[in-house]
């Protein structure tokens, strides 16, 4: 767990969890906790069991009041969310136990499956997890290994301003691990805006759209190849402008491997057929 922390919470399983981000509440299902979950965020939206679930607001500003009302004896935050920290009072004004998650990496994600199932009394099934997660990422890794070259990627989180990960977000160690290099990787930043002329003088040869919220509903490939000079670079001319589900991506949790398995398709289709 990066930067995690918690309060004092017993010795006694939780029975009744609540959870204020999706990517904590994909991790709980995977766990098998379902069952366990008495309410989530707003957008919390996968697996399907969990549309069906008490809503406590969006993960930015939770209704702490709602949060109370479902007594819950473990809520579970993460730091993955800027801005989720605003939350952190209101929890320490509850007197409810929680952890506070802050993941930057595929590690941090494994550690955090592992704190959670701990946390909760089913290390065995964190265990399971974590060596399935594993070999799938193995798997690819391996296989992108034999990759005759590494493409140059530009990944875009949102369109205006334009902002792109940085160094401490996990997408670098994605793209690198289907061995393509990530544009501006070196920035020490878990993301930040990038100027148009950054992406021209780098000449990607392919641009991942993965926009956040709401904005995911409207991302097109045209809407980029007709942005004004857009059309002199390489992944716009051979039409290598991709658009992927940013819950796939954006969700430190379990999903991060289909994720995986997905961009190695787009980057290196020679041995991801």
């Amino acid at each position: 767990m990066a930067g995690g922390r918690s309060s004092d919470m017993g010795t006694a399983a939780p029975r009744r969890i609540v959870s204020l981000t999706c990517s904590n509440t994909e991790i709980l299902f995977a766990l098998g906790l379902g069952s366990r979950v008495v309410g989530v965020d707003d957008w919390s939206d996968f697996p399907e069991e969990v549309k069906r679930l008490p809503r406590v607001g969006p993960d930015l500003k939770i209704d702490m009041a709602k949060v109370a009302a479902l007594r819950p004896d473990l809520v579970l935050a993460s730091l993955s969310v800027p801005g989720m920290e605003r939350n952190l009072a209101g929890l320490e004004r509850l007197g409810v136990p929680f952890l506070v998650l802050h993941p930057t990496s595929l590690d941090d994600v494994f550690n955090d499956i592992e704190l959670i199932s701990e946390a909760t009394g089913v290390p065995e099934a964190g265990g399971r997890l974590i060596a399935t997660l594993q070999t799938r990422i193995d798997a690819v890794g391996k296989r992108a290994g034999e990759a005759a070259r590494r493409p140059t990627v530009y990944w875009e989180w949102w369109p205006r301003p334009l902002i792109s990960p940085g160094r401490q977000s996990w997408i670098v160690q994605m793209t690198d691990l289907v061995a393509s290099d990530l544009l501006f990787k070196e920035v020490d930043a878990t993301s930040f805006v990038v100027e148009e002329s950054q992406v021209f003088g780098h000449d990607p040869e392919y641009v991942i759209l993965c926009w956040c919220g709401t904005l995911q509903k409207t991302m097109s490939t045209t809407k980029v190849a007709d942005r004004p000079g857009w059309n002199t670079l390489r992944a716009v001319q051979a039409r290598r402008i991709h658009c992927l589900p940013e819950d796939l991506y954006g969700r430190p949790g379990p999903r991060l491997a289909e994720g995986l398995e997905r961009l190695a398709q787009i980057v290196h289709p020679e041995l991801f057929a």
